[in-house]
């Protein structure tokens, strides 16, 4: 008879919350879910597969550069504002997903923020949300000119600019849990293809 503990045993009420969790993900178009560290390799890795099925389902050119920006932008911005930046080796600990239903792709993240990004955050994402794309455009033409670089390695062009590539207000929580403080996103782009 084995002494070996596993790690992880299988018990039927956790197979029911992930059955559960998957209908659900499912239901809601979301058909990538990726927990853990973020590496360069794993963000190349999440926008060459979206670029595969765009190109699989015949997505127009426009959609998929913008689907792909805003990509690439979310996941920088998740990093710098997370507090489990490791600036030795750049991993972050997060959650991402994305999806496509109804003819909208989402891109959401989670990870976790300090008390003072709360507040940061939130009055930029009011700002945002606040403006026009015309508004938005000017913005980001004026942080290119003037901003200066942060402490976190940005100049602020990070969420101007995922609001210029993507529909509708950006979505965001802050939520409290275990003790910790988690910034939420969600942004959508129609599959329409409209200009930029």
């Amino acid at each position: 008879m084995s002494t070996k503990n596993p790690s992880m045993e299988l018990d039927i009420n956790f197979m029911h919350n992930v059955l559960a969790l998957y209908d659900e993900l499912i239901d809601n178009g979301i058909s990538v879910v990726y927990i853990g560290k973020f590496t360069h390799q794993v963000v190349k890795m999440f926008t060459e597969k979206n670029e595969e099925e765009m190109e699989e389902s015949n997505e127009q050119k426009q959609v998929k550069r913008r689907v792909h920006h805003s990509l690439v932008e979310i996941l920088q911005n998740m990093q710098k504002h997370s507090t489990e930046f490791q600036t030795e080796f750049s991993l972050i600990n997060g959650l991402f997903m994305i999806g496509r239903k109804n003819g909208i792709y989402y891109i959401m993240t989670a990870n976790k923020v300090t008390k003072h990004d709360i507040v940061h955050l939130s009055q930029a994402l009011e700002c945002v949300n606040s403006a026009t794309k015309e508004e938005l455009n000017a913005m980001y033409k004026k942080q290119l000119r003037e901003g200066q670089i942060s402490s976190k390695g940005g100049a602020g062009l990070g969420l101007i600019d995922i609001a210029r590539k993507t529909d509708g207000k950006l979505e965001y929580l802050f939520i409290p849990c275990n003790g910790a403080d988690y910034f939420i996103l969600k942004v959508e782009i129609s599959a329409a293809g409209d200009e930029e």
